[in-house]
């Protein structure tokens, strides 16, 4: 115990002796917390389906992790599967904070990584750990970005299948004495891949006239046009569709490794009579044939009719030309679904599908093979659009396509869930 003589102490001596105190006395009240410090914690996913889930993404907000990983760094973190295997994981900046002086994680959007559930496999489990090494470069299988090189195309790709869509430089006029490309249209491109590697870059590298030929890596054989293509949207009055022209503007939110985001949005159109603008936010996900699009319409519809009717079409003639396309359309309303299988002469078989959550109905135009939904202004409406090819990947046949399709429409409306709990191995 220590033993004071304050009659042998001055005044600055007792200041300075009562400091100490406080020090030593904050230090003590700390120790229990320093050791209650974990360096891992454990997330436990679940979900109610017996399909199997492949390439399941699963999301923790970075808030979250930090609460349990205090000062936890990104390039530092490790994720591991119940058998200790280490996992690809991504970190988004989602609507960040710009800086994090207090490092309580607001810097930060959402920790992702993937597990494929094993058909009858309802429950896994995962730890995330603080490690002392800088984390790898895991393989790239998202991607996305704007094409300035070949007139504002703006293109991404999973490592399943690529899309492209058409920015205003391609819809200008062409100058005086000058040849150029013109092409107004909002619809959605598909560029059919056979290998899981990024190709996006590759092909605006070697042009036109080789990506439109197979020279082992796949190949751009859909037609798009004036038509929706896949996936693309439009305001549909009872007998007519009003369409954007080619999206004005663009924004990319994350880019892989796991999961790519971003937004197009269109200048404001005429709807018989209402003028309405479109912002289209796509998240595309590494494993899957469908993007999620989330297409919010913004418009003044009169009081009588506070709604309008969304639709969203696939091509009816999508294939090249000398390819003697027969072309199967089915409407499952059971799955909210639209899809064509189209069987070609050369080119193999193509399979094309929206799924659109509480559609309400069918329609089409001369183009465009229409899925249905009333929409308010300002309000997200969520659809799901992708295809495949039989040369790429485990779908070979209408059949396999349509399963594939009521297996993905039964994982939107049973979206896993997340719990985190600590873990009693704890640092000392």
């Amino acid at each position: 115990m220590l033993q004071f003589s304050h009659h042998k102490m001055n005044q600055s001596s007792k200041r300075n002796m009562h400091v100490k105190l406080k020090a030593i006395a904050l230090a003590l009240c700390l120790l229990p917390a320093i050791s209650l410090a974990q360096d891992k914690f454990k997330v436990t996913v679940s979900h109610q389906l017996s399909d199997a889930r492949p390439s399941e993404t699963i999301t923790i907000p970075w808030a979250q992790v930090n609460q349990y990983l205090p000062g936890a760094l990104i390039q530092k973190i490790a994720i591991k599967d119940q058998h200790g295997k280490v996992l690809p994981h991504q970190v988004t900046n989602i609507a960040p904070q710009a800086k994090d002086p207090q490092g309580v994680g607001i810097a930060y959007g959402e920790l992702i990584f993937q597990h494929h559930f094993a058909a009858g496999e309802k429950q896994a489990s995962f730890t995330i750990e603080k490690i002392d090494t800088v984390a790898p470069v895991f393989e790239t299988k998202t991607f996305a970005r704007q094409i300035p090189e070949r007139l504002d195309d703006f293109a991404w790709e999973t490592d399943k299948i690529a899309h492209r869509t058409y920015g205003p430089a391609l819809a200008a006029p062409a100058p005086a004495g000058v040849t150029k490309e013109v092409l107004v249209t909002s619809g959605i491109d598909i560029w059919f891949k056979r290998v899981p590697y990024p190709i996006v870059d590759r092909w605006y590298n070697k042009g036109h006239d080789h990506y439109h030929k197979d020279e082992g890596e796949g190949l751009d054989m859909y037609n798009v046009g004036r038509s929706r293509g896949c996936g693309g949207t439009g305001i549909w009055d009872g007998k007519q569709l009003h369409t954007s022209i080619n999206y004005s503007h663009w924004k990319i939110l994350a880019n892989g490794p796991i999961r790519t985001i971003f937004e197009l949005s269109y200048q404001s159109w005429d709807a018989a009579g209402v003028a309405v603008t479109e912002t289209k936010r796509f998240t595309i996900d590494a494993g899957h044939y469908l993007d999620k699009i989330e297409s919010t319409f913004q418009f003044n519809a009169p009081a009588s009719n506070a709604n309008l009717v969304a639709a969203v079409g696939l091509n009816k003639t999508p294939s090249d030309k000398g390819q003697q396309a027969k072309i199967q359309v089915d409407k499952d309303q059971s799955s909210s679904s639209l899809s064509q299988w189209i069987e070609q002469s050369s080119n193999g078989a193509i399979g094309t599908a929206i799924i659109l959550p509480d559609a309400n109905g069918y329609s089409e135009d001369n183009l465009n093979h229409l899925i249905l939904k009333p929409v308010v202004s300002g309000q997200k409406m969520t659809y799901y659009a992708g295809a495949i090819w039989d040369r790429w990947g485990d779908v070979k046949s209408q059949a396999a396509w349509l399963d594939y399709l009521n297996k993905m429409a039964a994982r939107y409306r049973d979206p896993v869930k997340v719990s985190l709990s600590s873990i009693n191995n704890q640092k000392p």
